[in-house]
């Protein structure tokens, strides 16, 4: 083995992005490493990566189907990251509170600023984009969207949203199947969540 892939390795490896424990000293980067039979081998942690096969489609609409079903996603997984950072934040506040007058000044406090914020890009998804928001904040969350909502608001205004939900065809009690009914959503979520897409 030539000197050179040494020193390559050595000039690339720590550059690489991923959570190595790699620290910057005076210009220079330290590595974790281990003296074994008088070599030095360095460690370092690559990000993970998923591969998946290539997706193979019957036809035409399959494939345009599939499409379509990436864009939803990405179109509302973010919402369904926000809604995880925003019911633990709102849990953490409610916790502080011991009154439930002042609890409940504070959901409707919430809601008006929710409300005020996203009620028109909530509008301007799509049923099947909201049914998939339903399964991601479930996902997300670990808790049903019923329950979200039972939870800030009681069991009359849950069972109002649920009434109006199944209208357009949706559950909002519905579970998220990633290894069943969801698996396709799953997959995607995946590969937005290691950049692959």
């Amino acid at each position: 083995m030539s000197l050179k892939f040494p020193i390559l390795l050595l000039l690339i490896v720590p550059f690489l992005p991923g959570t190595g424990n790699a620290q910057v000293t005076n210009g220079g980067v330290a590595m974790m490493g281990r003296v074994i039979n008088g070599d030095t081998i360095l460690f370092y942690t690559l990000p993970e990566i998923r591969i998946y096969e290539d997706r193979i489609f019957k036809n035409k609409m399959e494939r345009r189907k599939y499409d379509r079903l990436v864009y939803n996603v990405k179109k509302v997984y973010p919402y369904a990251q926000l809604a995880v950072k925003l019911v633990e934040q709102y849990n953490k506040e409610m916790e502080a509170m011991e009154r439930n007058r002042e609890k409940k000044k504070y959901i409707s406090h919430i809601e008006k600023e929710l409300f005020s914020k996203y009620k028109s890009d909530i509008e301007s998804l799509t049923i099947t984009q909201g049914r998939i928001l339903i399964k991601l904040i479930d996902r997300q969350t670990g808790k049903t969207s019923y329950d979200i909502i039972k939870n800030y608001r009681g069991s009359f205004p849950a069972y109002f949203w649920q009434s109006i939900a199944i209208i357009f065809g949706s559950d909002l009690k519905y579970r998220y199947d990633p290894k069943g009914e969801d698996r396709m959503i799953e997959d995607i979520v995946l590969l937005i969540e290691g950049g692959q897409i």
